[in-house]
Parts: C-alpha cells; sequence; structure tokens
C-alpha cells in the first residue's frame, strides 16, 4: 500500500468502520449490507473484530464480504494471536487477500480478554509471555504472507520448511496491522506493523483507563512508537477509533454531561483513574462531540498534533460519521 502525505507531510486521512454480524445489528444478511453501506459511504476499510461471544467468525465473514464488496478494504481489529497457529493463519490471510482481489489488511494482537480465554479452556498466559508469543507469530506470519519458503524455531512456535501459499495478490504482503495501548505491545508494533492502533491502556480488570483518552497521554504513545521505530515511522501509519460520537450544537455542555456521567459510573468500562476537565475532553482524540464542521476541524487538529491519520469509528455510529467522513475525505 503505497504512502500517500498532504503538502504538510502529514498522511492524508483513510477512514475504518466496522461491523460484528450479531443479533443487535440484524445478523448476517445486515452484516453484509453494513459493509457495502460502508463502501457507498466512502469508508476506506471495514474491519471485523475477534471475540468468542456474540459476533461473526471474523476470516470466514472476511471471505464472504469480498464477494460481496468490491472497493473496500477488508480487515480485523484485531484477531487474538492465542487463538490461531500463525502458519494456519497465514493461508486463510492470503486466500482473503486473493479472493478479495488484493484488499486485506491483517490485524493482530496479543489478546486481552481473559473471561473468553477461560471459556474456551485456554490458557491466558502473562503479558509478556502473550507478547512474545506474537514476537513470534508475526516473524512468521511476515514470511509466508509474502509467499516464502519459512524455517524458524523459537519458544513457542518451530516451521521447517513451510512455504506460504496461496500467493496474495498484495506486495510484498498484505498489511499488517497491530494494537496496543502499553509500552511493551507499543514497541513490538513498532517492530513489525505497517499500521499501528494506537489504543488506550486496560487496568487488569480490563477497563479502559480515562486517563489514556486524554490528548497528553495519546501524544506520549506516539512518542513511544517513533522513538522504538526509528527510521521506520515514516512508514508506518497510526490508527486511533473514536469510542463516542455525539453530534450537538453546544460541545462545552455535552462534554460537561459526559464528565458528570463518568463520576457516575457510566459507562462501566470506564476506569476513572483521573480528574478530566471540559477541556481535556474536547481535545481527547477518542472523543467526538459538537457538529460536523466542529468534529471535522478536532480530527484535522488531532491529525496535526498526533500524526495518527487512520480514523475508526464502531458500528453504531457509522452513519452519525458519515457526513464528518465527506467533509474529510481526501485531504
Amino acid at each position: 500500500m503505497s504512502e500517500v502525505t498532504t503538502p504538510e507531510g502529514l498522511r492524508k486521512f483513510r477512514f475504518g468502520a466496522g461491523g460484528e454480524g450479531n443479533k443487535e445489528e440484524g445478523g448476517a444478511r445486515k452484516f453484509v449490507q453494513l459493509a457495502q453501506t460502508a463502501e457507498e459511504y466512502g469508508y476506506d476499510t471495514f474491519a471485523v473484530p475477534d471475540h468468542l461471544g456474540n459476533q461473526v467468525g471474523p476470516l470466514a465473514a472476511l471471505g464472504a464480504l469480498s464477494q460481496a464488496t468490491d472497493r473496500i478494504r477488508l480487515g480485523t481489529s484485531v484477531l487474538a494471536n492465542g487463538w490461531r497457529h500463525p502458519a494456519l493463519l497465514a493461508k486463510e490471510a492470503n486466500t482473503i487477500d486473493v479472493l478479495s482481489k488484493g484488499r486485506l489488511e491483517l490485524g493482530i494482537g496479543a489478546g486481552w480478554m481473559k473471561e473468553e480465554f477461560d471459556k474456551a479452556g485456554l490458557e491466558f498466559e502473562k503479558p509478556g509471555v502473550r507478547i512474545r508469543r506474537l514476537d513470534e507469530a508475526l516473524t512468521i506470519l511476515d514470511g509466508l504472507m509474502r509467499g516464502q519458503t519459512v524455517d524458524f524455531e523459537g519458544e513457542f512456535y518451530t516451521i521447517n520448511g513451510l512455504q506460504g501459499t496461496p500467493r496474495p495478490r498484495q506486495g510484498p504482503r498484505p498489511p499488517i496491522a497491530v494494537g496496543g495501548g502499553g509500552p511493551r505491545m507499543l514497541a513490538l508494533a513498532a517492530k513489525h506493523a505497517n499500521i499501528i492502533s494506537v489504543a488506550t491502556g486496560t487496568t487488569a480488570e480490563g477497563k479502559l483507563r480515562l486517563s489514556d483518552m486524554t490528548m497528553e497521554k495519546t501524544l506520549e504513545r506516539v512518542d513511544r512508537i517513533r522513538q522504538a521505530a526509528g527510521d521506520r515511522f515514516s512508514e508506518i501509519e497510526l490508527n486511533w477509533t473514536i469510542a463516542t460520537i455525539v453530534i450537538t450544537d453546544d460541545r462545552e455542555a455535552t462534554a460537561e454531561m459526559a464528565l458528570q456521567a463518568i463520576d457516575q459510573g457510566y459507562p462501566p468500562n470506564i476506569a476513572k483513574d483521573v480528574e478530566l476537565t471540559v477541556e481535556d475532553v474536547l481535545q481527547s482524540p477518542y472523543l467526538a462531540f459538537g457538529t460536523f464542521e466542529q468534529i471535522a476541524d478536532q480530527i484535522r487538529e488531532v491529525r496535526r498534533r498526533t500524526t495518527m491519520s487512520y480514523v475508526g469509528v464502531f458500528p453504531t455510529q457509522l452513519d452519525a460519521f458519515a457526513p464528518v467522513l465527506a467533509l474529510l475525505k481526501g485531504e
């Protein structure tokens, strides 16, 4: 995937939508329609998460979407590495790339939902072990997804003269995306990934840290990537996902309401580890409150300050964000 930049040297915006194909979204048929709608709106990618709960299987779903869509790129956000051997995953990924005529973006991470590992009877290893395992998996995927013959002997995987087939449509291989918020994951992503999803950190209970949603903490995470990547940094596309979009004529009042909700424990997946101001909320890359024009300006400012340019939205906000996408498309 060639790098495209603006006159200021920043990457052009790309926009990602997604879906889970669950009952709340209307099931499998609506899932396909959702991807087709995202394509019509002009989203650049459509990604499927990887959970054992109420959603479609991501790889089978992308196989279906490879035939049901024409232009939109297809991704995973993100696969849990501990659930699939990299040799098997590489074959599935290359097959999807061939079937989609070169539209795959493979997102993969270490896996973080202990409850799902427990329910499946799979060991939820310590963070350091999961990160070392992912490091090996990414090394193997890199070779096999290029169609190369791979020999590898590591702590977790052994590959003996296996050739990656079928050869992918994209060269030298489909882009790999890695998501993370902690220092070790960001350093690993900087080593291997073409795309890095700059995520908020989580507590031991799996809650999102409120402090990590600030612009200040986001800049710190980007700086970690810059330091770890070295000369590679200019080749890496940075992504983030907006958690909440509220279309309103009064940004400040909406931000105040959001702070009040957090004080009362909503949403429950947020760990309040810091007191934020209204200005903190309005500058956060992960929260978008305002008119379509104000949100577009906010996203431009996020890119200017952080160099992040690949914007993701959740399935429920695909329609709400479409007018903002139209304002920013091509910039």
